[in-house]
């Protein structure tokens, strides 16, 4: 059956489709954009008014908009999420009853990866979670036997052609896994929604594929936004640093996050303002031009050859990097030319495919801002052509039957993902805690890292802050060990904090502490290197490398290009208006000075008279406060505006 539902009851027979599936069931969405959540909810809805039907939903990073805690947040959040999302986004109803402990007996949720710190209380959610790495998610999602698929799709204004858009990533594997296994094929429901941008080539939908595809109703929600965050110093310390290590030339996969943006504009600064770009690494580093570990492996150079993108995920940055030129090396699924470009034997005719056919980056999924969402829809078809969005297992692995192909198009690879902490043997923690609960999981990480390790003249980089900031002052994510780890030690490779970079590959355990030891915080390194000297893994007396690495040294060594303008707050543009700007930097400053002790806190904002930023004011709603709760706050937030000018 095929068919096409429109007007005011369009689910309805997307959810009789759902519903006419033999015994319990058990339905696949994808990962973030992807989810038709008018669509599910339509068929949570129904399943959960039965009550006795059961349904199992196996998905992962079901994003949900901020919701906020506390008086100060609701007064900056509700009029920004109004605008970020709109009045009609249908939040997943499953969440939110998760959250409130309500979900129905009949229901459970399995995620493979949750929306980041989001359910750590949550008990359903963290006992319903399934660790796994991306690559084996379809296997294991078609080994539960799926019969149900929901999707959402993009469609061609022109052809009329359907797309799996941003998230091609796990559906394609899981329809080849099933389809192999002898099962039989699901119920596939799409739900279409205009603002999507068409992705062409492996992400296009067969003919016929889906059983009911809902069409938008006259005026449909905004896709979910990703707000951009502001970058630390810290963070722009750490993206600058790990800049130095991307060869001209080769591959680059990168996450998503401030560390991520920080990077990104590093690169960005790199190709297109090179003598600022080595002056903020110099200060950062003074001897980075002579570094072994920069002369063998990266470079601070502009790109001629350029990079080609390999990333399961692809955010805003990389369309920074596509405009500015720093992505643009092209390859093609055909082994003989690219072996011939690998030898530095291309010939004019290898050369004129790649110009004509060539894409210059790959990605699974695709996950940003509004920016990406418009930057995509605005791309010509040639333009469009030169992404190729596709399956998962084409992205993370090298295992997938085109081994020797995709090693030429990864030539000299940068993996930069992100972690919480790092032992001083080189353990990463990535997505969980010590009791056991799920922060995000574990995703592609492992995959990448395996595959830096595995190609030729590539590198895993992980990048974590030196410390966090905890009502209880600040602590080291540098540490001697940790119950649960993401990545073993086997497989260290580079860390990088804001203090340096940790060459760890092939090191002994002694040598993997010491590098270690120099890029965490001053205020930790004396108690970490006696622990490791009374368990024997250290000489006594050994030379002690981090005196100077202390936030304070950081920021005196940014300052002047933060003045300058070269560091922006939001270096890929924001979501936030100017005054919204400087809200979020007050309203940070203000979070982590109550952690260092309310009562002062309040001593001070006591002593403010008026405040100077009015529109600031106005727009918390806190121009003309009443009563001593709404005056006590509008004094905080004046104290604050001050504190950040």
């Amino acid at each position: 059956m095929s068919s096409t539902a429109r007007g005011g009851g369009r689910y309805a027979a997307a959810v009789v489709a759902a519903l006419s599936v033999d015994g319990p069931i058990v339905m696949a969405a994808p990962l973030g954009l992807g989810k038709p959540n008018g669509l599910i909810n339509a068929i949570y809805r129904a399943v959960a008014a039965d009550g006795q039907r059961p349904m199992r939903i196996f998905t992962a990073l079901s994003l949900t908009p901020p919701h906020p805690t506390s008086d100060l947040e609701r007064r900056f959040l509700e009029p920004f999420l109004a605008r970020q999302f709109g009045e009609d986004y249908p939040v997943l109803e499953y969440v939110a009853a998760q959250k409130s402990g309500t979900l129905p007996a009949n229901i459970r949720v399995h995620e493979f990866y949750l929306q980041s710190g989001a359910l750590l209380d949550c008990a359903a959610a963290q006992q319903d979670y399934i660790s796994l790495n991306y690559t084996h998610v379809a296997r294991a999602v078609a080994d539960r036997g799926v019969n149900v698929v929901v999707q959402l799709l993009a469609r061609d204004p022109a052809s009329g052609r359907l797309s799996f858009s941003c998230n091609p990533d796990v559906t394609l594997d899981l329809l080849a896994a099933i389809k192999a296994s002898g099962r039989q094929t699901p119920v596939l429901l799409g739900e279409v929604h205009p603002d999507l941008p068409f992705m062409p080539g492996p992400a296009e939908v067969p003919e016929g594929l889906f059983d009911v595809v809902v069409e938008p109703a006259a005026r449909s929600h905004r896709l979910f936004g990703l707000p951009r965050q502001p970058v630390s110093d810290a963070e722009y310390a750490i993206g600058f640093l790990g800049s130095t290590l991307v060869r001209d030339g080769g591959s680059l996969q990168i996450g998503i996050g401030a560390l991520s943006d920080a990077l990104t504009h590093a690169l960005v600064l790199r190709q297109t303002r090179n003598e600022d770009y080595r002056e903020i690494v110099r200060a950062l580093w003074p001897e980075v031009e002579t570094s072994p570990l920069v002369c063998d492996w990266g470079g601070l150079g502009e790109f001629q050859r350029g990079l080609f993108g390999a990333s399961e995920m692809v955010m805003d940055g990389f369309t920074h990097l596509i405009d500015v030129g720093v992505i643009k090396r092209p390859v093609v699924d055909d082994l003989a030319v690219m072996g011939r470009v690998h030898d530095g034997t291309a010939s004019e005719e290898d050369v004129a495919l790649l110009e004509r056919e060539g894409q210059i980056l790959h990605g699974g999924f695709f996950l940003g801002s509004h920016a990406l969402y418009d930057w995509l829809r605005s791309r010509t078809p040639k333009q469009l052509g030169r992404i190729g969005m596709t399956r998962i297992s084409h992205i993370n692995e090298l295992y997938g039957g085109q081994e020797s192909l995709e090693r030429f198009q990864r030539s000299e690879a940068r993996f930069f993902n992100t972690c919480m902490m790092t032992t001083v043997l080189g353990a990463a923690v990535s997505d969980g805690l010590a009791d056991g609960r799920v922060v995000s999981g574990v995703g592609g990480q492992y995959n990448f890292v395996a595959m830096a390790h595995a190609l030729e003249e590539s590198r895993s980089i992980l990048m974590f802050r030196a410390v966090r900031d905890t009502p209880h002052g600040a602590t080291s994510n540098v540490v001697a060990s940790y119950p649960h780890i993401t990545i073993p030690r086997h497989l260290r490779d580079v860390a990088i904090t804001e203090y340096g970079i940790a060459d760890l590959r092939d090191r002994s355990d002694a040598e993997c502490i010491q590098s270690m030891l120099s890029i965490c915080d001053a205020r930790f390194e004396g108690a970490l290197r006696a622990g490791m000297v009374r368990a024997g893994k250290l000489a006594e007396g050994m030379p002690a490398h981090a005196a100077r690495n202390l936030p304070e040294r950081i920021r005196e060594i940014l300052a002047p290009f933060r003045a300058s303008g070269l560091l922006p707050d939001y270096p890929l543009g924001s979501d936030f208006t100017a005054c919204e700007q400087r809200l979020v930097r007050a309203l940070g400053w203000l979070k982590n000075a109550a952690a260092q002790g309310k009562p002062a806190l309040i001593g001070r904002a006591l002593l403010q008279g008026h405040s100077d930023d009015d529109e600031a004011m106005a727009r918390m709603g806190l121009q003309q406060p009443r009563g001593w709760r709404e005056k006590l706050t509008a004094k905080l937030v004046t104290l604050a505006l001050r504190e950040t000018q």
